[in-house]
């Protein structure tokens, strides 16, 4: 009998909105309460690491994960902007781009160290969200 293979959480249905998708990486809204405007961009093909994809293909998912920095940074005016990828728990490259506003829970901190503080930032209201995403969609095109 053959070991169960695990599944990957990026490879299978995701439970956040996509907001821009192509044929090599899309952009999900993870929108945390605590972190309005957090996204992520999943590489679609399942690879571990950076080094196992082609100059091109590096190129490609940085020009978006670049291009999204910028764009969150023009809408939101975030205090600072973090960029992470780590991929311990989900070995598949993937990159979080989250807004970080002095009074989120963790600042300056990490969002995956001890909190702070609670939070005083509000979530989006469902129109705010729309036209964040429909500028980030405009913007990633």
């Amino acid at each position: 009998m053959s070991p169960k293979k695990k599944e990957c959480s990026l490879c299978n249905k995701q439970n956040y909105p996509i907001i821009w998708v192509d044929r090599f990486c899309r952009v999900i809204l993870i929108n945390d309460q605590n972190y309005p405007g957090y996204c992520r961009v999943d590489l679609i093909s399942h690879k571990k690491e950076m080094a196992d994809l082609l100059e091109d293909e590096k190129f490609n998912i940085m020009r978006v994960v670049f291009k999204l920095e910028s764009l969150i940074k023009v809408f939101l005016k975030p205090d600072k902007i973090n960029l992470a990828s780590l991929g311990n728990i989900t070995p598949h490259i993937h990159w979080h781009v989250i807004p970080r506003f002095r009074e989120d829970t963790h600042f300056p901190k990490s969002i995956w160290s001890d909190p702070q503080r609670k939070s005083k930032i509000k979530d989006f209201e469902l129109s705010k969200e729309k036209e964040f995403i429909d500028y980030l969609f405009a913007g990633l095109n």
